[in-house]
């Protein structure tokens, strides 16, 4: 394995809510991020997926320190960079990069392409041989548009190129970790397949090593090496690809793995799991197993103390689960409709 080249120690990140109308004093807080563990290793790509409202938007935030962790610690080539200030994060951010899910809102309308490309190194006051324009028209062709297009505006481009864009501005700086936040669930399916492309062909010739966080996990599966998947604030499993994708434990990760489409039409019919009931709400979470309350397996151990992400017997090595009661579970039916658990 590789050298560690990101890591976080039972990081959280809690938004204060506040009520009253005078003094707005807080009255809760929403556990967005509620104490995960998480190692990226240099070069490989991990992918992130959940349910929307899981935490791994923020998540990426905090690895890229646009929000400061509530608890918690994140290690950065062994630099703990947790509270870091703005000085010491400055040689630290050239390093991580972000592409952001919304390619229209992400890219400011009144630049030119060129300036949006440029302003990492303008701001980190980096020349490249041959000057910041010719960097910045390589890095055009690098993400397949043309270098002439040096001078338009971001309206005069489609989403797709509007997303490249954004990947030609995480590149300018050469990073090593690149959080791809969403980058394709804006995009039009059609072309959802060439960025993904794209950032996989640049993982691979630059060696960057990729948090690629995604609901889609037809996507996360052609693009990452490992998987972890995430419910309400905590990371209940993760895996290599193949483990988890042929051979998941969690119950969550089985009903995640059901809805993905089968394009063999000519295969048997799989079983098709939905969860009954929505996702609890972050500000008040179930006690024990956060899961427990849609869970067909739940039991009253899973309500009176939180399962370990541990590594179980018989998954390979590096394959942990949090759960109470992982075998897999045994659903007849082409359409199951399951009832939650009692809270």
């Amino acid at each position: 394995m590789t050298e560690k080249l990101l890591e976080l120690s039972g990081v959280e990140k809690h938004f204060p809510v506040r009520g009253g109308t005078l003094f707005k004093r807080q009255v809760g807080a929403v556990h967005a991020v509620d104490g995960i563990d998480l190692t990226v290793h240099a070069g490989e790509a991990l992918g992130l997926v959940g349910e929307s409202g899981c935490g791994k938007s923020t998540t990426g935030r905090l690895v890229a320190r646009l929000l400061e962790p509530t608890a918690g610690k994140i290690l950065y080539q062994g630099q703990d960079i947790t509270h870091a200030d703005r000085k010491a994060l400055k040689p630290i951010r050239s390093e991580i990069q972000m592409v952001f899910q919304d390619p229209y809102s992400s890219l400011n309308p009144r630049h030119t392409v060129g300036s949006i490309i440029r302003g990492p190194l303008d701001i980190h006051e980096i020349n490249p041989p041959g000057g910041r324009e010719a960097r910045v028209r390589e890095l055009l062709e690098t993400v397949g548009l043309n270098p002439e297009h040096y001078n338009r505006f971001p309206h005069e481009f489609s989403g797709g190129q509007r997303q490249r864009i954004g990947v030609a501005r995480a590149l300018a700086l050469e990073p090593k970790l690149i959080i791809a936040d969403e980058p394709v669930s804006a995009l039009d399916v059609s072309i959802q397949a060439q960025v993904v492309n794209l950032l996989q062909e640049l993982q691979r010739e630059m060696g960057i090593a990729f948090l690629f966080i995604a609901h889609d996990l037809a996507v996360v599966r052609h693009f990452s090496q490992r998987v972890a998947v995430m419910y309400l604030g905590k990371i209940v499993e993760i895996a290599d690809r193949e483990s988890l994708y042929e051979r998941p434990r969690h119950p969550y990760t089985h009903a995640l793995l059901s809805a993905v489409p089968d394009a063999d039409l000519t295969a048997e019919p799989r079983e098709r799991i939905r969860l009954a009931g929505d996702v609890p709400s972050p500000i008040n979470p179930p006690s024990g197993c956060r899961f427990r309350t849609r869970c067909w397996k739940a039991q009253e151990k899973c309500a009176t103390e939180e399962p370990p992400l541990v590594q179980l017997s018989g998954n390979r090595e590096g394959h942990l689960t949090a759960c109470h009661f992982p075998e897999a579970p045994t659903v007849h039916g082409d359409d199951v409709v399951l009832d939650p658990a009692l809270a």
